[in-house]
């Protein structure tokens, strides 16, 4: 050290000019004992040399000595208990409120992260808030979207009382960090890209193989049933005739609202049958009723059998929304109109409070039980009304309102909610059966094949066309794996509505696309209702025992309806719109009692890529008729075909056009 200090004084004094003495020692040795006079008091012998030495040292302000354990060599505490080590103090759950909704904010503004990175970051800090305090939820919810300016009604959407609820609980129970939080982000938001399907291990998912061969096809019987197929009536009891049909914020034909541009005075009149942007008033929903059995020639015989294919309310914004929705009021018109035989009915997603919800039992306590009541109640109707045998209620009591029935004439019907593609599929949206439906529907499927039956499938949201409207996951499994698997010996037809656009699609292999291959059809039914921007409509099947043979479409013209305001004397007509196999099978070599199978269906999407006029022609019948609906190009109509190929939203997601599946 002083050797050192003396060359380093040396360097200085040159440059200072400064002379240096001759007597200034180049280096200095220290003692080899240690100087024990500098402290008082030691822990151990300070003369040692087998071990350094440790003072006792004293603080003078606080006149207190430190441990030992501070100088000993052989003990090292775990943890200081002794210091303090403050933690931030404990906040209110409006505090925490306020810190979310700010952090959610700095992440929104930072420039450095991508719109899914600041998507699925502000999820992650809604999710420990709603942890923490899940009254909190809702309010954030509403503040995030006033923020973002995501509603013009945030609190009627997102308050408690709404989807505020149903938020929390998502965003609680979830993954927001990981696959369930890029799903919300990607198919609800925009701002992620969409994950990849999960690949599915269906090794012992089933308990056969699929026969090979397969068994030889039910040869018809010639007898001829008629099936009625219904759905989203959307019926409004709210409907107000002469109140603004053309309003600013949908629902129309409502009294609470008006068109922005001209508040204070109705820019359309609400016709008295109904209007483009409004649902059903009851004097549509009873016209419809009685065209069906004079239009069906079915008048004092009925139908064999109906289906209604779900959403039987409004189109309410959830704060206007309760769980006393109309079912018995529609179910008593169909009985009454349709019966006396069946209506096979399945739930829609405007069908249960709070709307297009379910949740899976396996969640467990009041969470997992809170639309039990819905299933009690609608499986009560239906027996009440004679649709089903106590059986199949008991069970759909408690499995999400869904059965299954054999018919007497063989045919086995089975009816699923498929609303398990809701808000709550994005909780652990990696598996493909939260709910455990697919699996009960694989048993029903099995026990059919063994019993020699044909199955119906009835549903409400589609697994097909586009790919916007249903949950990835799921419906890769329900087409992919079951239809191929149990069609098309077992699965004879599958039936949905929820678009309420007159579709068709069929399932195939997803491989290999044409008419060998082709497996399953499903036939989704226009709606009664005529929003948005649609004629109201509904179809008959006439069929044969061994499969589908004919099918019939009835429309009536909404725009027609002003002219019918003020008279008593005549209502709305509905009349025959199309014949599927006169419409698109001109060119088909097809006999004429052959079934509207999967194959004919394909032999039609080859009909449409080298024939426009008939692509537009199942345009134009998609949307009954419309004088509203948009004309379609030239990618339009190759994505239409791409969509009646695509059995699965999953398929139809990766391969076709997007943006073209409504007219």
């Amino acid at each position: 050290m002083l050797a050192s200090f003396r060359l380093a004084f040396l360097c200085f004094a040159t440059i200072a000019n400064v002379v240096v003495g001759e007597d200034i020692l180049s280096a200095y040795t220290a003692p080899g004992t240690f100087p024990t006079s500098v402290y008082k008091l030691y822990w151990n012998d300070p003369t040692g040399t087998s071990a350094q030495p440790q003072p006792v040292i004293s603080d003078p302000a606080t006149h207190s000595v430190f441990p030992e354990i501070l100088t000993d060599p052989a003990n090292f505490p775990k943890n200081d208990t002794v210091d303090p080590h403050p933690l931030p103090t404990p906040l209110q759950p409006t505090q925490l409120l306020q810190q979310a909704i700010g952090q959610i904010k700095s992440v929104a503004s930072n420039p450095i992260l991508d719109t899914c990175a600041k998507c699925q970051s502000s999820f992650t800090i809604a999710k420990m808030l709603v942890l923490a305090a899940p009254e909190q939820g809702p309010l954030l919810a509403e503040a995030i979207c006033v923020y973002l300016n995501f509603s013009s009604t945030c609190y009627n959407e997102y308050n408690e009382l709404a989807l505020g609820s149903v938020f929390t609980q998502v965003v609680a129970l979830g993954d927001m960090g990981g696959y369930d939080g890029q799903l919300i982000c990607a198919r609800l938001l925009n701002l992620c890209p969409v994950p990849a399907t999960v690949p599915l291990n269906m090794t012992v998912w089933f308990a056969k193989p699929k026969p090979n061969p397969l068994p030889p096809p039910k040869k018809p019987s010639g007898e001829r049933l008629k099936v009625l197929h219904v759905s989203d009536i959307h019926i409004d009891p709210r409907y107000a005739t002469g109140y603004e049909a053309n309003c600013t914020t949908s629902l129309c034909c409502r009294e609470n609202v008006w068109n922005a541009a001209s508040p204070d005075h109705v820019v359309l009149p609400a016709p008295r049958y109904g209007s483009y942007l409004c649902d059903t008033p009851m004097s549509l929903m009873l016209a419809a009723m009685q065209a069906i059995p004079v239009l069906t020639e079915t008048e004092g015989t009925g139908f064999n059998f109906s289906l209604f294919t779900g959403d039987l309310t409004a189109h309410d914004p959830d704060n206007q929304y309760s769980r006393y929705v109309f079912l018995v009021v529609v179910y008593d018109l169909l009985k009454k109109y349709v019966g006396p035989a069946p209506v096979y009915a399945t739930l829609g997603n405007h069908d249960t409070y709070t709307q297009f919800q379910m949740i899976p039992y396996y969640l467990g306590g009041p969470l997992g039980k809170q639309f039990n009541w819905l299933y009690e109640h609608v499986s009560s109707l239906w027996y009440h009304n004679g649709w089903l045998p106590t059986d199949s209620v008991e069970y759909a009591e408690t499995h999400y309102a869904a059965y299954s029935v054999k018919r007497p004439d063989g045919l086995r019907i089975i009816s699923l909610d498929t609303d398990i593609l809701n808000y709550f599929s994005y909780v652990n949206a990696t598996a493909p059966d939260p709910f455990g439906i697919l699996s009960w529907i694989t048993d029903e499927l099995q026990d059919a094949e063994d019993a020699g039956e044909r199955v119906w499938i009835i549903g409400h949201v589609i697994s097909g066309w586009d790919g916007t409207q249903s949950q990835l996951n799921p419906t890769k499994f329900i087409c992919f794996v079951s239809v191929d698997r149990y069609s098309p010996h077992v699965i004879a037809n599958i039936f949905y509505g929820h678009n309420h656009e007159d579709q068709f699609f069929y399932a195939n292999n997803a491989t290999v696309m044409n008419q060998e291959t082709a497996l399953a059809v499903s036939w989704n039914s226009p709606s009664l209702t005529p929003l948005t921007n649609l004629n109201s409509g509904f179809r008959m099947y006439e069929v044969d025992s061994g499969g589908m043979y004919i099918l019939r479409t009835f429309v009536l013209r909404v725009d027609e309806f002003p002219s019918l305001d003020n008279q008593t004397e005549i209502g709305p007509t509905y009349f025959l719109e199309y014949s599927a196999r006169e419409a698109y099978g001109g060119n088909i070599p097809w006999g004429t009692n052959d079934p509207l199978n999967a194959t004919w269906w394909h032999l039609v999407t080859e009909q449409m890529e080298t024939n426009t006029t008939l692509g537009q022609t199942f345009r134009k019948y998609q949307s009954k008729s419309s004088v509203r609906a948009m004309p379609c190009n030239e990618t339009c109509l190759t994505a239409s075909i791409c969509y009646m190929r695509s059995g699965s939203a999953s398929l139809a997601y990766e391969n076709c056009p997007r943006g073209y599946g409504s007219t």
